[in-house]
């Protein structure tokens, strides 16, 4: 007679081989790391296999995980996941879920931009601009200013440091706490009519927690320009006192105003003295050389031009830079900036996609900037989108669009 096979070896062998037995019909199975591969096992069982334990094998099926099985999908599962292409100043696109790209332009007008909203806001920013052509600007008076002001501070009392309200943070040169030392300082947030009264709270108590003396002010109607004045009389006032001491003369406290291009600092002298002294315009690099004025019998002003850092890493700050006219206009491509300046205040609480549409009677298509500034030249300038984008950055700087401004203060 012949041999059975005792039914354990069977499964030892078939389970070397890669073969099992499932609903009446031989599968593949995954062998696995420790099983030895087919090539080194032999069709016919070996001695040990004979004299294995009759005992059944304690899983003599393939398990159901090793039959590939394709579950279908419910209808209460998730959203899904819809790739737009959302081609931005840069080229960057963006992914949305289905419900997102539904309510996305609801959502950016129901409620203000919160704290996380602006830095998302921030990093979009960083993202639109590493594509394009950095924005440099450093004309050779500000070399030459530079020099001369580090000179002129060390006869200054008080420093009056004036940035721009919609952007104090991009209009903060990087080493003017360097130069300025131990000498009181006072901060200006100048066009301070372009921002809302909670950018203005917030903004004060941003700097009031650093200690530092924040005046509002707009250089254009002379508002808080005698607050301005009072304050630094006062900041300076320990100097005479220290001269009396000495059996000197009093003299006029010395105050120098500097700051970034076109951030109103003539402007501010101007209206301060209520005549035309320092020549100003709506342009950065209009004050070239440094001049000092009288404002009374006790107070003298340094105006100053612009000065700038010789190169601008944060490209971000550097674009705002560009939208608020506060650097030189050679220095950017307008076309490019004014697609950034669209897709920021379709975000913008204040703004938002309504006000675009009902200025422009334009949609602003898959929220891409560029698109808009081409359907604007094509509808206005024929087809000139420089000029369409001209038109967008002048409606901005002159606060056609109400309160917007571009920063809040960091966390």
């Amino acid at each position: 007679m012949r041999a059975t096979m005792p039914i354990a070896a069977v499964w030892k062998v078939k389970r070397a081989l890669g073969v099992g037995f499932y609903k009446d019909k031989y599968v593949k199975v995954m062998l696995s790391a420790a099983s030895p591969p087919s090539s080194a096992v032999s069709c016919s069982p070996p001695p040990e296999a004979r004299m294995a334990s009759l005992a059944p094998p304690p899983h003599p099926r393939p398990s159901r995980t090793s039959v590939p099985c394709l579950k279908k999908s419910s209808a209460t599962s998730e959203a899904t996941t819809l790739a737009v292409p959302n081609t931005v100043a840069g080229g960057t696109s963006i992914n949305w879920s289905l419900k997102e790209k539904t309510n996305y332009s609801n959502n950016w007008n129901q409620t203000p931009l919160q704290q996380s909203d602006w830095e998302l806001l921030e990093a979009d920013l960083y993202r639109w601009t590493r594509p394009l052509r950095p924005v440099q600007w450093y004309p050779g008076h500000i070399a030459k200013t530079e020099k001369e002001l580090k000179e002129q501070l060390k006869l200054m009392d008080v420093v009056i440091e004036v940035r721009d309200a919609r952007i104090p943070m991009a209009t903060s040169h990087p080493q003017m706490d360097s130069w300025l030392g131990n000498r009181k300082k006072i901060l200006v947030l100048n066009r301070e009519d372009m921002i809302s009264t909670a950018d203005r709270n917030a903004w004060a108590t941003f700097f009031a927690r650093q200690g530092i003396k924040v005046v509002f002010a707009n250089g254009k109607h002379g508002m808080g320009t005698i607050k301005l004045g009072r304050l630094a009389k006062s900041l300076a006032a320990g100097v005479n006192t220290k001269r009396r001491a000495k059996g000197l003369l009093p003299r006029p406290v010395r105050a120098g105003i500097v700051g970034y291009p076109n951030v109103g600092k003539s402007s501010l002298i101007n209206r301060l003295l209520k005549r035309r002294m320092c020549p100003a315009a709506p342009r950065p690099g209009v004050t070239r050389e440094l001049k000092w004025v009288r404002f009374g019998n006790d107070l003298e002003l340094l105006d100053s031009p612009g000065i700038l850092p010789m190169r601008i890493n944060d490209q971000s700050a550097a674009i705002k830079l560009a939208i608020c006219d506060d650097i030189g206009e050679r220095s950017y491509d307008v076309a490019d900036v004014a697609a950034i300046l669209v897709q920021m205040l379709a975000r913008h609480s204040e703004v938002g996609l309504e006000t675009l549409h009902k200025r422009y009677k334009i949609d602003l298509d898959d929220h891409c900037g560029k698109i808009f500034v081409e359907k604007l030249a094509l509808q206005l300038f024929n087809g000139d989108a420089n000029q369409a984008a001209f038109r967008i950055l002048s409606d901005f700087r002159k606060g056609r669009f109400g309160w917007a401004a571009l920063e809040r203060p960091p966390r």
